[in-house]
């Protein structure tokens, strides 16, 4: 089986293993029905998404000028404490601003290396938790826009982290944790604006990867210093490809990059 198209997140689906999909234009891999086979991915150029260039990547995908320049890309999707579009004010395209700020957001917990706090639209969960690996996750509160959900994660993040090590969730070094517990703890600390939206009935979701090994020593693949690499899959877990040679591929940091994709 052979596939070319420029990277982009792989697309999910709830399951027990999830599922996942590496998307082409035309064409779809379901990735579990690979895993166990020998896969070849050769680096062909890139494909900026938004201008569709063959410029190299800056960051999410896009080229330099592109980063800097589209909506999908302002500093409030990082740091969602910086939204303004409940003020009515625009970063760089007020309308698409106020299409996805607007809309309710969860502040919660996951646990993919450690318990980390993190933000994302009602309509990313569980989506936002698979993409980061996490094996469980509840939510804290659900808030009628992106600010409230920014400014709770910022007084939340003095008492718990907010990053993930990729290293040691790839290699499963985790372990259970009582997500109610912690969750009902911090609640003292939430702002005062968004204490009416503290959700204390929500129980954990925990989250099955398909992976058959693990890496014991992770070693990332980059396409720009391997542009050839070969492998038989072993499984998924994030937005990482796992190899049976302990090499890892994070398709979502690729994105923008155009492959091939041969399977046998």
């Amino acid at each position: 089986m052979q596939y070319q198209g420029v990277l982009r997140k792989m697309e999910t689906e709830i399951g027990d293993p999830i599922q996942y999909y590496l998307l082409f234009e035309g064409d779809f891999l379901n990735m579990n029905q690979v895993l166990n086979k020998e896969l070849t991915i050769k680096f062909e150029k890139y494909q900026c998404l938004n201008c569709s260039e063959d410029r190299p990547i800056y960051r999410q995908g896009f080229c330099r000028t592109c980063f800097f320049k589209v909506p999908t890309a302002g500093d409030w999707i990082m740091r969602p404490e910086l939204s303004t579009a409940h003020l009515d004010k625009e970063d760089r395209d007020l309308e698409y601003e106020k299409k996805v700020q607007l809309q309710p957001h969860i502040v919660y917990l996951a646990n993919s290396s450690n318990i980390k706090v993190g933000v994302t639209r009602k309509t990313q969960v569980p989506t936002r938790w698979i993409d980061q690996g996490a094996h469980e996750a509840i939510e804290i509160v659900e808030v009628p826009n992106r600010y409230l959900a920014g400014i709770t994660e910022v007084a939340l993040k003095d008492h718990i982290g907010d990053k993930t090590n990729w290293r040691k969730m790839l290699t499963n070094n985790t372990a259970d944790e009582d997500l109610v517990a912690y969750r009902n703890k911090l609640k003292q600390y939430i702002p005062e604006e968004a204490i009416p939206y503290f959700l204390e009935n929500k129980q954990e979701t925990h989250l099955e990867f398909p992976v058959l090994q693990y890496p014991t020593k992770v070693k990332s693949l980059n396409l720009e210093k391997t542009p050839i690499f070969q492998g038989v899959l072993k499984g998924i877990k994030g937005q990482y490809l796992i190899f049976e040679d302990n090499t890892v591929f994070n398709v979502r940091g690729s994105e923008g990059y155009v492959v091939s994709l041969t399977v046998t």
